[in-house]
């Protein structure tokens, strides 16, 4: 049986892992990034204020809407500001998560469904007509290890192209999972046993290549969810390398063909 290691943070791994069992595939849960809560009582209120201000709010993914709600939990009519303003995103999860906090699918604007990738520059052609001279547009993202705001700034600069006025809050804080020696034993044996890893972040990718930097990567097998990180893993040496369009079909096949 294929084995899969999934290497998405807890909080996002359900679904994928659900789906690859029930595809008949074997998935090993792997985290290598953890999400924990950022935004402090005044840096929540700073945030509310900012996202009162803007006329578009683009959320990274769906942990920034869990994590951003999490923290405005005392003022839940934080979504009131959506039966005005559009709230933004690149896929399906991220919509999802937001319709759960009650802001209705009329307001948010994401990539087509056939959209070849499901990413900033898909995004751009569905609301690159919203960009008006003056407006405001805040970006809801995680931070990194340092507490900067983490991310791709191509689509802030479009805007700022625009004459939009940016802003950025983290809602969430994105580090590296520790591996114990254990589990850096582990990752050879994956690689050895020819196990498919699963990335939907560059950041993930790095974290483990950093930690493990003697394992054989010329011998690993992965898919990923994008091309920036099919590059990204080959020119790191990874021996096999499938990217996965968007949607869990895809995925699935993408998987197979390497297994």
């Amino acid at each position: 049986m294929t084995q899969v290691v999934v290497t998405r943070p807890e909080q996002d791994a359900n679904a994928w892992v659900q789906a690859l069992n029930e595809a008949g595939l074997q998935t090993i849960r792997f985290p290598l990034l953890e999400l924990t809560e950022f935004l402090t009582t005044p840096s929540a209120m700073e945030a509310l204020a900012h996202l009162r201000r803007s006329q578009a709010v683009m959320f990274v993914s769906a942990n920034a809407v869990r994590f951003l709600a999490q923290s405005l939990r005392h003022q839940p009519d934080w979504v009131d500001h959506f039966q005005s303003a559009r709230a933004w995103c690149t896929g399906p999860g991220t919509a999802a998560a937001l319709t759960q906090c009650g802001i209705s699918m009329s307001q948010i604007d994401q990539p087509a469904t056939h959209a070849k990738q499901l990413d900033s520059e898909a995004l751009w052609e569905v609301v690159a007509s919203q960009a008006v001279r003056g407006m405001r547009v805040l970006f809801v993202r995680g931070a990194d290890e340092s507490g900067a705001t983490a991310g791709r700034d191509w689509l802030a600069m479009e805007l700022e192209k625009a004459h939009v006025q940016v802003a950025a809050i983290a809602a969430y804080q994105r580090t590296p999972t520790r591996l114990s020696e254990v589990q850096k034993d582990q990752v050879n044996q994956f690689i050895a046993d020819g196990a498919i890893w699963l990335f939907s972040s560059s950041a993930a990718l790095q974290a483990l290549m950093s930690q493990c930097p003697l394992a054989n990567w010329s011998e690993a097998k992965a898919t990923v969810t994008h091309p920036r990180m099919a590059e990204l893993a080959q020119k790191m040496g990874w021996g096999a390398v499938s990217i996965a369009p968007p949607g869990i079909g895809s995925l699935l096949a993408s998987i197979k063909s390497m297994a």
